[in-house]
């Protein structure tokens, strides 16, 4: 995010606070701004209008409640929080405080994502059948903070790479998720946490989802050139606990050079997305979206601003322009509701209702 906002005439970033000190000497040698070893002191800076929390999820709640107590617009990573009771304290300490709360979900902040959801939201491509996304990456194998190993404290994929899934699959097929049947597995007992995992999410007027996600680092759906198992390789040479900290530690403050892979409209976490219409298929591609249809293949291409600046672009139009974010607190809960809600049904072995889902047409209406 801090390379989206250097690269944003409408952003100034005047101030972090971290732990680590060589993260603020690296901040302050790159943005010349303020410095503090605790969120409560950066909430209460007068330099500061919006707060960007990227702390570990377990203090989201706390720091997302703290930003707006200080009446600071607040936009904090996914997931939301853990637990829905925490995702309803953040929205009620920003409602109270009548300022913006916003979730960057940078999957679904994608500019082909949303020209899909347009395609299917105009009705040229007929009903909407399923959408199909279906990604398998190295993600369990990148270093990792203990907790980050740990599911009930946001460890794993599915508090840390199926909300990008679910949000995107969430925005095309209009919000409205109704139920989900889900299986997940812990296939290595050195990273003891859901590895994989595969959900079958339902929506209001009969659309259906196919989930799958793999972390574990054998076949990769963005890199076929031999280099699986690259991750674990280099995860085996660090040989222990302490040393996979540090390294975690090191790389949290990734500055702001070149965009990353990442950033690309084909996020590796999204894979490889294709939505069924009863009068097309939409893939997925790296220049924008792929209508297969009667008249054959063409490519609509989707503009090259990544899904970190289409966040700041919904971001800066909520505060200036007072333009109800769609990613606001309400959306973040509703796809935490179905993170938790296949987290419920893989232990239980049956399908789970949801209840508190939020349509798109609602918020673009306001």
């Amino acid at each position: 995010m801090l390379g989206a906002m250097r690269h944003d005439p409408r952003v100034r970033v005047t101030a972090a606070a971290d732990l680590h000190r060589d993260h603020l000497e690296r901040f302050e040698r790159e943005f010349g701004g303020f410095t503090f070893t605790g969120a409560a002191d950066l909430c209460a800076s007068p330099l500061v209008d919006v707060v960007y929390v990227a702390t570990p999820h377990e203090l989201h709640v706390a720091h997302a409640t703290l930003a707006a107590m200080h009446g600071k617009h607040v936009l904090v990573e996914k997931p939301m929080a853990l637990t829905l009771e925490d995702c309803d304290r953040m929205i009620h300490a920003a409602e109270s405080a009548g300022v913006v709360l916003m979730v960057g979900h940078t999957a679904s902040f994608n500019p082909a994502i949303s020209m899909m959801r347009q395609i299917v939201a105009s009705g040229r491509v007929g009903a909407l059948a399923l959408i199909s996304a279906t990604a398998y990456t190295d993600f369990l194998y990148q270093p990792r903070r203990p907790e980050e190993l740990v599911t009930e404290l946001g460890g794993g994929i599915m508090y840390n790479q199926v909300p990008h899934q679910v949000d995107a699959v969430r925005l095309v097929g209009g919000g409205l998720a109704r139920t989900v049947r889900a299986s997940a597995w812990k296939l290595d007992p050195n990273r003891p946490t859901e590895g994989c995992y595969t959900a079958f999410p339902t929506f209001d007027g009969g659309a259906a989802a196919s989930l799958v996600y793999s972390g574990y680092d054998h076949f990769l759906t963005s890199k076929r050139d031999g280099t699986s198992g690259a991750a674990r390789r280099s995860l085996h040479a660090v040989h222990n606990a302490d040393g996979e900290h540090a390294q975690r530690v090191q790389s949290g403050y990734a500055g702001t050079g070149p965009l990353s892979e990442s950033d690309s409209l084909l996020q590796p976490e999204l894979g490889e997305f294709v939505v069924t219409c009863s009068g097309a298929d939409l893939r997925l591609t790296p220049e924008g979206v792929v209508v297969y249809d009667d008249t054959g293949m063409h490519t609509i291409r989707a503009d090259k601003v990544t899904g970190r600046g289409a966040v700041l672009d919904e971001l800066c139009s909520a505060i200036t322009r007072a333009r109800p974010p769609v990613h606001d607190g309400r959306w973040a809960k509703a796809t935490m509701e179905v993170c938790l809600a296949m987290l419920q049904s893989a232990r239980e072995h049956r399908e789970v209702e949801l209840y508190h889902q939020t349509t798109v047409l609602e918020h673009q209406a306001c």
